[in-house]
Parts: C-alpha cells; structure tokens; sequence
C-alpha cells in the first residue's frame, strides 16, 4: 500500500520539477513503468525519463500544478493543471492521472487523462480551426421543449 506521504512527495517532485531535478525520477517510478498520455505510450524509467526531458526542450516555463489527490490502496489519481510557453504565448492544459504502485510505493503505471483536441489542439494556429468546426459537429444541439 502507498502512503499519503510517498504520494505527497511525489507530487511535490512534479511540482518543482526542473531539468535539474529530472534525473531523481528513479526515486518515485519502478525501472519498468509504464507511462501513457494523448501522444505517447512508452516502457522504463529512461523512456519516462525522455518524455519530460522534451517537455522542457519543445516548451517554455512548463510547471505543474498539483490540484485534487485521492489515494486508495495501491492507486491514486491525481488532477493537475500544466502551464507552459510557446512561441510567446501561454497555454494551460487540466488534466490528471492515474497512477498505480508497486509494494515499494514506486509507480508502476502511469497514465494521463486530458482532452488533447480542446486543451491544446483546437487553440494552435493553422489546426485550430478545423477542430473546432469538427468539435461543433459532433456537439449535441440543446433540446427544445
């Protein structure tokens, strides 16, 4: 069973997470954890590890921050907001995680949920348009009484 504690500290960590402080993952993941988001799907410490190393490089100022925390047994989900820069201009994505542990506390799965096309895509140039026409057609009409 996880503690609250060791979730604590795991969110702490995504809380301040720098390049500097990237490489003390191996203290919360499990060397064979398995990570997943809208983009990628990935196996290991080191490629977990890749993922956040190009979060720094293809963004400015990313940070997390850590909202609502629920842990039951070996799992806990986890809501979050992650705020970054490109090209100039803020952008905020809400999301949050699942996580599930191994006994040692370590994560064994990692697995964020966030809707790609309304966080992110629809408010990029270029693309934008096209998913908010499509989001529209797919957008229930109010219903009349």
């Amino acid at each position: 069973m996880t503690s609250k504690n060791q979730l604590d500290a795991l969110m702490d960590w995504y809380g301040t997470l720098t390049p500097q402080s990237l490489p003390e993952i191996g203290r919360f993941y499990a060397s064979e954890a398995r990570f997943k988001d809208p983009f990628n799907e990935v196996i290991g410490v080191a490629s977990i590890t890749h993922i956040f190393a190009h979060m720094f490089t293809a963004t400015d100022d990313p940070r997390f921050v850590i909202g609502e925390r629920l842990l039951d047994g070996d799992q806990a989900f986890v809501t979050w907001t992650f705020t970054f820069r490109l090209k100039g201009k803020p952008y905020e994505v809400v999301g949050g995680s699942h996580l599930r542990f191994d006994t040692q506390g370590l994560v064994v799965l990692h697995r964020d949920y966030w809707d790609a096309a309304e966080e992110l895509l629809q408010k990029l140039p270029l693309i934008g348009a096209p998913v908010r026409w499509l989001r529209r057609q797919f957008t229930t009409p109010p219903a009349t009484s």
